[in-house]
């Protein structure tokens, strides 16, 4: 997978990508991230990139001749043009998994008020969101796209590990315990220690049900729920109610 960054903050991707997963998945090259400074194509001896909004206002609005000259030629390599905006399509899983299927993808950081609307409608493909909330830039929101697409790309890492992710299934993922066997009088659940597969994956269905339930209930109106999950349900909410 490639994926180009348009910033004007090229320095605050410098360490996130050469760290942890993401930095091993470069190395290797299963990724390649390329970062532009948007400022390179700035107008005149100030290298300028923004201007007053026209209509009065505060702030200032990023111009569109920079922008078109860093992202045409991306376009041109067939890429797709997300922006990180408040406005977009909110990030999740599904979201992710879509993306993760996109060769070629080139993010635009957004910065000040935003981009001048001719900008937006001409060179961009699709608006993403990472909340319901603002920011002062799209290059935190970067940084978290490329976490939730790249570690879904073939060999970042094991691929079993994306079966039981929160949200791969529509449910928050089951409670998770390692070693020593007794941590301050709590416990590893006895069905852990059993080593009966069947009991083990039912065990962990329940709980990822109960977890969903208790933590995420507007999951469950998504969620693909079997006939038995159903009566695991209700019988969890049964639990609750006499709790």
């Amino acid at each position: 997978m490639r994926i180009d960054i348009v910033t004007l903050f090229p320095e605050v991707f410098d360490v996130p990508l050469r760290t942890s997963v993401i930095g091993r998945a470069l190395e290797r090259g299963l990724v390649e991230v390329s970062v532009h400074d948007l400022r390179e194509h700035g107008l005149g001896r100030h290298r300028s990139v923004d201007d007053y909004p026209y209509g009065g206002g505060a702030g200032m609005v990023l111009r569109p001749e920079p922008l078109a000259a860093a992202i045409d030629p991306l376009r041109r390599a067939g890429a797709h043009v997300v922006l990180l905006d408040p406005a977009g399509e909110r990030l999740s899983d599904g979201l992710a998994r879509v993306l993760a299927g996109i060769p070629h993808l080139a993010l635009v950081c957004g910065r000040y008020e935003g981009l001048d609307e001719r900008a937006r409608t001409s060179l961009v493909d699709r608006e993403v969101s990472i909340g319901d909330y603002v920011l002062t830039g799209g290059e935190l929101p970067a940084l978290v796209l490329i976490d939730a697409v790249a570690r879904l790309v073939p060999g970042v890492i094991e691929a079993a590990s994306h079966e039981s992710d929160s949200f791969a299934t529509g449910l928050l993922e089951h409670p998770q315990y390692t070693r020593p066997e007794a941590f301050r009088e709590m416990e590893v659940p006895g069905v852990l220690l059993s080593g009966h597969h069947g009991e083990v994956a039912r065990w962990r269905r329940r709980e990822s049900l109960r977890r969903t339930l208790e933590r995420r209930p507007d999951l469950l109106e998504t969620a693909d729920l079997s006939d038995e999950d159903r009566r695991t349900l209700d019988e969890l909410g049964h639990e609750a109610d006499h709790a």
